[in-house]
């Protein structure tokens, strides 16, 4: 198609990609979303493919993260959308190269169908991988896996990990795209082909949980204005969680847990804030799990504490993974002269935790996830493999207000629970607060923005499924695999001296299918 046609499918291909994600969760349009796009890089080479890749990546970012504009304005949504949109640009470009010099690699109707589409998936799922950790610890928002959080497809995600799920369905939409090129295969076989796929994605069984006992919990949100711009006296934060929590008492229960945020002046430095956190805990009778901001050798720490009646804080966990251009600065002389007012917003750099994100209340070991953290793969692999029975993440939405942000971020719990066979305590300041069970279900909720208490008793578990034990080298595999086919593309046309003919070996092939067909007709 003309190049102004690509670039208007694009534009339309990253609307529909952001649909399927939360808020809307029209899971079904994530494949067809994706196929778009790659029905926009046909015919189209290497530096064309790159235009309509950063069309498609500005339209999927731009809506996907539009919460970014709440309070902070259009620079760090510009910014972000940008950055990510170039990853985009470039992933699609090499996606362009194999789309249209895959068929003189793979010449075969088997090769084409069965090899061309796992290279394309690959492609993919190295782009999330590398936006994902880089630069300054990466984004993990966005990836395609996400978008199945509730769909039939979640289950996957037990057995190939966030990664392995998003290259599922990215292979399914370039299967897709690839039997509508095959005019030598009947319609009756392409549809059997796409049926086939579909069904035997959806015949994986759920992972099994095996439960190692249950634990009686209580997830307060305080519904605090905890936002980087609200106005509020010293301990308000933490007076709004307590009255949440006096209700309860009473209730047995192994455990309290509050989220990020959830104590605004830090108990470890001030007295009348340990008074509070040791009240709590002896009211209740059980340990108290609350965030608060730390400072400790002078320096400043995003910290989650394990704080038990008359004993104080036994155990902490600082977050390993503070949101840079937010919770600090990186390279703070290079960008403050491009935007200097929303740089020194971040006036003070919090630092990055060493220590391990397991907590062992009474032995019940749970795995700490502070706001960001849930999106990191490796952080979730660390916790499992440090035997935690359970997922608290504790995390502060009140700077998005009631934007897509929380329920994005909840999508990520949730996978993460199916993902790990653990049940997820995802617990806000404002929402969105959930309990969800390893089978991805949510066993109780609150109300955004309302104060309110989960008191639940929830399994724990000790499942080990196949993505926490083969998730990350799945990961490498089939992003080495997407990465050998483009660079096999790329040398195959330099050998034939070829490198900018893609259209021109698009259209020799479809001739040449055209012509078997025609020979196969008068015969």
């Amino acid at each position: 198609m003309p190049l102004w046609a690509a670039l208007l499918l694009a534009v339309g291909a990253g609307a529909i990609l952001d649909g399927a994600f939360p808020d809307r969760s029209w899971w079904f349009l994530a494949p067809v979303g994706v196929a778009l796009m790659l029905l926009a890089l046909l015919g189209r080479g290497l530096w064309t493919g790159l235009v309509v890749g950063l069309v498609a990546g500005l339209s999927f970012w731009l809506i996907h993260i539009s919460w970014l504009t709440l309070y902070l304005g259009p620079v760090p949504w510009l910014a972000l959308a940008g950055l990510q949109a170039i990853f985009f640009g470039v992933g699609l470009a090499l996606t362009a190269v194999v789309l249209n010099l895959g068929p003189r690699v793979w010449p075969s109707v088997t090769g084409r169908l069965g090899v061309l589409p796992v290279v394309v998936a690959g492609l993919w799922t190295a782009r999330e991988a590398i936006s994902a950790v880089w630069p300054y610890g990466g984004f993990a928002w966005g990836r395609v896996a996400i978008s199945q959080s509730e769909s039939p497809f979640n289950g996957l995600v037990a057995w190939v990990g966030m990664s392995g799920l998003s290259f599922v369905m990215v292979w399914l939409s370039a299967l897709a795209v690839q039997l509508c090129r095959e005019p030598g295969v009947r319609v009756s076989a392409r549809s059997a082909i796409a049926v086939a796929a579909v069904a035997l994605l959806l015949a994986f069984p759920a992972w099994p949980t095996l439960q190692s006992g249950t634990a009686r919990i209580a997830a307060v949100q305080g519904a605090s204005d905890a936002g980087l711009f609200a106005q509020n006296a010293p301990g308000q934060i933490l007076n709004d969680h307590i009255s949440a929590t006096l209700p309860l008492v009473g209730e047995q229960v192994d455990f309290v847990v509050w989220p990020e945020n959830g104590i605004d002046v830090d108990p470890l430095r001030s007295a009348d804030s340990a008074r509070a956190a040791d009240y709590i805990s002896r009211v209740m009778d059980a340990p108290l799990i609350a965030g608060t901001i730390t400072e400790r050798d002078g320096k400043f720490y995003n910290t989650s504490l394990l704080w038990k009646a008359g004993e104080g804080a036994v155990d902490l966990y600082d977050k390993v993974h503070p949101v840079p251009f937010a919770e600090y600065m990186p390279d703070r002389a290079f960008w403050r002269p491009f935007a200097p007012d929303l740089i020194d917003l971040v006036s003070r750099d919090y630092e990055i935790g060493t220590r391990d994100n397991v907590f062992d209340i009474d032995g019940i070991i749970a795995g700490i996830a502070i706001c960001f953290d849930i999106a990191d793969d490796q952080l979730v692999h660390e916790m499992i493999r440090d035997n935690a029975e359970i997922i608290l993440a504790q995390t502060n939405n009140a700077d998005f207000g009631r934007t897509d942000e929380s329920v994005q971020q909840l999508a990520i719990a949730r996978l993460r629970a199916i993902e790990a066979g653990r049940t997820v305590v995802n617990i806000s300041t404002v929402g969105t607060s959930a309990i969800i069970t390893p089978d991805g279900e949510s066993l109780d909720s609150l109300p955004t923005w309302e104060p309110g208490a989960m008191v639940q008793t929830v399994p724990l578990s000790v499942t080990d499924t196949p993505a926490m034990s083969i998730g990350r080298p799945l990961e490498w595999f089939v992003s080495g695999l997407g990465l050998a086919g483009v660079l096999l593309c790329l040398f195959s046309a330099r050998a034939l001296g070829k490198t900018d003919s893609g259209p021109r070996l698009a259209a020799v092939h479809l001739r040449a299918d055209r012509a078997r067909i025609r020979k196969r007709r008068r015969g």
